[in-house]
């Protein structure tokens, strides 16, 4: 099975967005991946680095979610979009679960917050496995999934193949430049990425945005902790990788013993 990871310049509007995913999902199915995911809080973009909070309204972005999900339906591709969603009046950081026929088949909320976040969504409280395809897999957002591994272990020990993790990390306006994938002198950030594949025995797929100064790369995790693919920093575009959902065992997480 072939997944997509989307590696977006950083979107200036919620258009730009939405114009740069339809370029991405199209581009993925072309490759015949079976589904893509995007960065985190994509639609409309990560708030701190575009728009203020609220410069989009709730009707906004639910015509986001129906613009995405004809794009995966035209293009016959399962969509993971990270986005602001709105449920009972407040704000989450969340990602819809997109099937290829354009339907929303549910989403995750982060349920972590940094606590840079704690303005600007509603933590969630609730974790969802989910299956497309005989692919059983989770999602885990940012922080959630580089500090809680919990979070990671809470899917794989349910049967997940893969955990997807949209995530933001990098500047476009300083930083230092990164050219070898997990160097020693890196931020931890693609070490931890190894590390929730190792531990789980399952794929783990950790999704960036492609920024001037990027601190950790989109990658693809095999269960034994190597990558196997990850896009180049600063490239916009996506990277495509073959799993095979068999080699994703579960086998440390399986064994784990909660103390009571």
């Amino acid at each position: 099975m072939k997944i997509a990871l989307a590696s977006p310049a950083f979107p200036a509007s919620l258009e730009i967005a939405l114009s740069q995913a339809a370029a991405l999902i199209q581009e993925a199915a072309q490759q015949q991946a079976t589904i893509i995911c995007f960065p985190e809080s994509y639609l409309p973009g990560y708030p701190n680095i575009a728009q203020p909070m609220g410069t989009y309204t709730q009707d906004d972005m639910e015509a986001a979610l129906v613009a995405a999900c004809e794009m995966a339906r035209t293009n016959h591709i399962n969509v993971i979009m990270p986005m602001d969603g709105y449920i009972d009046g407040k704000v989450y950081n969340l990602a819809y679960v997109i099937s290829a026929a354009g339907e929303v088949q549910g989403y995750q909320t982060k349920n972590q917050l940094d606590p840079s976040e704690d303005a600007l969504w509603e933590p969630g409280t609730q974790r969802t496995l989910f299956e497309i395809d005989g692919l059983k897999f989770g999602i885990t957002i940012c922080h959630e999934g580089f500090r809680y591994p919990e979070s990671v272990r809470w899917a794989a020990t349910r049967g997940a193949h893969i955990v997807f993790h949209p995530h933001f990390t990098g500047s476009d306006a300083s930083g230092n430049t990164i050219s070898e994938w997990g160097h020693k002198d890196s931020p931890y950030y693609e070490k931890a990425m190894m590390m929730r594949a190792m531990e789980n025995t399952i794929y783990f797929a950790s999704v960036n945005y492609s920024m001037r100064y990027p601190e950790s790369a989109s990658s693809v995790i095999a269960p034994d902790g190597s990558c196997i693919a990850h896009q180049p920093y600063g490239k916009p575009g996506i990277v495509v990788a073959e799993i095979d959902p068999e080699k994703a065992t579960g086998l440390l997480a399986k064994r784990f013993k909660a103390i009571l």
